[in-house]
């Protein structure tokens, strides 16, 4: 499992080049006009983590296969897209199909890139795009409640549960809150998540600085920061510009290039870390001579349905999962050591998974 996160934001914010640069590609018309993103493009990308080489290099893995993530850049929005301004209503259906949102803020000065509303000011550019997706949701809300009446009346206790739930969502949206400020009770998760509110994903907001501002961010920064924490919300601050130019130099150069900047990371292990953060999302391994491969994973999954990501004859037919926790199998050196050492664990269907365990599911067909 991996997860789609849809970038969006105001037009000449810089999220077509954040999209290039993560992807690798050409796919998305980076250029200084509004609405250069006419389809949403979409690029899946591999998950950087280090831990899985290290495994795959013990284990002499013949391959690596890294769990991956797809992101979806949707064309930019403008003040008064949910009446169909701009490029309107097609593009907010496209953020309905996201796990969680990426809101790229622009947090730069440059003169040759002209800003939609003729001012820097990312947290106004925020509360513009928010409160568009406030106003389409409660759109979605009243057509969707109207056309529940009948079966609600009619004791249907599936309609029932979704008329609750949009009753609850158009109060908070009328009190001028996003849906994702509704407290949702267990029993109602699954039905909240089908009902697809825009407000009501995980937002990350993604700070695109100056170059010179990559490695400490600036003023504007945060403003967003401050923004994010009264919210609840994620932040990342990436200079676009940057990410694109390491997407075409080659490892050994593209680290040195970030040394150079101040900086530890690419912006992309940064987003992904944070967008797994967001969603509560962890990794475990399966590990052999013929390959070596990341799964991702909701925190807190039992041990079958982890088992379930790679097939779902494995989640019906569990048995048993040989566990090895991930240092364990660094320390000593590979599946065999570990054995002799006595710490490969054998666990039931109640266990629950933790991040970078190394897996062997035992399973009937």
């Amino acid at each position: 499992m991996g997860f789609k996160m849809g970038i969006v934001g105001l037009p000449n914010v810089g999220k077509s080049t954040l999209f290039n640069a993560l992807t690798r590609t050409a796919a998305a018309q980076a250029a200084n006009f509004p609405f250069c993103t006419i389809e949403p493009n979409v690029g899946e990308v591999a998950v950087p983590d280090a831990r899985l080489d290290k495994l795959a290099a013990i284990s002499k893995s013949k391959t690596t296969i890294p769990t991956r993530m797809t992101f979806v850049d949707i064309a930019g929005l403008v003040k008064g897209a949910s009446r169909g301004e701009g490029l309107g209503n097609q593009f907010l259906a496209n953020i309905r199909e996201c796990d969680a949102i990426a809101h790229v803020l622009r947090c730069f000065e440059d003169g040759d890139i002209t800003h939609v509303s003729d001012r820097i000011d990312p947290v106004a550019d925020a509360e513009t795009i928010e409160t568009e997706l406030m106003l389409a949701d409660l759109d979605s809300i009243e057509r969707r409640r109207a056309g529940l009446v009948r079966k609600v009346r009619g004791g249907e206790k599936d309609a029932a549960q979704q008329d609750r739930l949009l009753a609850a969502a158009q109060e908070v949206l009328e009190a001028g809150k996003p849906a994702r400020s509704v407290q949702v009770a267990e029993d109602d998760r699954r039905a909240w998540r089908l009902l697809q509110l825009l407000t009501s994903k995980p937002i990350l907001y993604v700070c695109n600085v100056a170059e010179e501002d990559a490695a400490t961010g600036n003023a504007q920064s945060e403003r967003v920061r401050a923004m994010a924490a009264d919210q609840g919300a994620g932040i990342v601050v990436i200079s676009a510009k940057i990410e694109e130019e390491i997407s075409q130099l080659d490892p050994d150069e593209a680290e040195m290039f970030l040394t150079e900047l101040g900086l530890e990371e690419a912006g992309l292990d940064r987003l992904i870390r944070a967008g797994y953060e967001l969603l509560g999302l962890q990794t475990y391994f399966t590990v052999g001579p013929k390959e070596a491969r990341a799964w991702t994973i909701p925190a807190g999954t039992p041990a079958p349905q982890a088992a379930g990501v790679i097939h779902g004859d494995f989640e019906k037919g569990f048995i048993r999962a040989e566990t090895i926790a991930f240092d364990d199998f660094i320390t000593l050196g590979g599946e065999t050591a570990v054995k002799e050492a006595g710490k490969m664990r054998i666990e039931g269907k109640t266990y629950v998974v933790k991040d970078g365990d190394v897996l062997h599911f035992l399973f009937n067909t």
